[in-house]
C-alpha cells in the first residue's frame, strides 16, 4: 500500500505528468530530491508504468470504442505459458486495434477486451476475426462460448463522463482526504 505522500504524487502525476519534480515537490509541500527519489523508486517498482497522454481519440481517425466481452471455456493452467507467449508473438507480427485484453469476472464473460475502430466495417471485420479465431495459433488455447460486443460513439456529444486519467487522480485523493479525517 502506498504512503498519503506517494499517492498524492501518483494522483499530481496522473494529472499531469509534464510537470517538473520541482513543480510536483511545490505542489506536495516537499523537497524536490525526495519527490525525485520516490518517482525512481515507484519506477522501479512498477506503481508508475509509463508517461502518457490521453487524446481526443476521434481526432486521431477512431470513431468507436469497443468493449467485447468473451466467455471462454477452461484454459489448462499448463498451457498458460504458452498461451502468453503465442499470444505476444502475434501481437507483434500483426497490431490488433485493441488497448487492454484482461481476464475478469462479471457479465456472463472471463475476458474483455476493449479496442478503438475508424468505422462500424472495422469494427465488424474485428470482430469476425475474434469470432472465427483467425489467430489459427491460438485455437488450441481458446474456446469461445460466448462473444459480447458494446460500442461508443466516440462523437457523441452527450456523453456523461469521457475518459480521463484526472478524473481517477481525483477519486485517490477523495479517498485519502476521508482517510484523513
Amino acid at each position: 500500500m502506498l504512503k498519503n505522500v506517494e499517492l498524492r504524487l501518483v494522483s499530481e502525476l496522473m494529472k499531469n505528468s509534464r510537470r517538473s519534480d520541482r513543480e510536483l515537490a511545490k505542489a506536495l509541500g516537499i523537497s524536490q530530491p525526495t519527490v525525485s527519489r520516490m518517482i525512481s523508486r515507484l519506477e522501479k517498482e512498477g506503481v508508475i508504468r509509463e508517461y502518457t497522454i490521453t487524446p481526443d481519440f476521434s481526432k486521431l481517425g477512431f470513431n468507436l470504442l469497443s468493449i467485447i466481452m468473451l466467455k471462454l471455456k477452461p484454459i489448462p493452467a499448463e498451457k498458460l505459458e504458452e498461451l502468453h507467449r503465442t499470444a505476444g508473438e502475434l501481437d507483434n507480427q500483426e497490431r490488433q486495434p485493441y488497448i487492454m485484453v484482461m481476464e475478469g469476472t462479471g457479465a456472463g464473460a472471463n475476458l474483455a477486451l476493449l479496442s478503438f475502430h475508424k468505422d462500424f466495417g472495422a469494427y465488424v471485420e474485428y470482430h469476425k476475426s475474434i469470432k472465427n479465431a483467425a489467430y489459427s495459433r491460438m485455437t488450441p488455447f481458446i474456446d469461445i462460448e460466448r462473444i459480447e460486443g458494446f460500442l461508443i460513439d466516440l462523437n457523441y456529444k452527450n456523453h456523461y463522463q469521457s475518459l480521463t486519467f484526472s478524473r481517477i487522480a481525483a477519486h485517490l485523493q477523495t479517498i485519502e482526504n476521508k482517510e484523513n479525517e
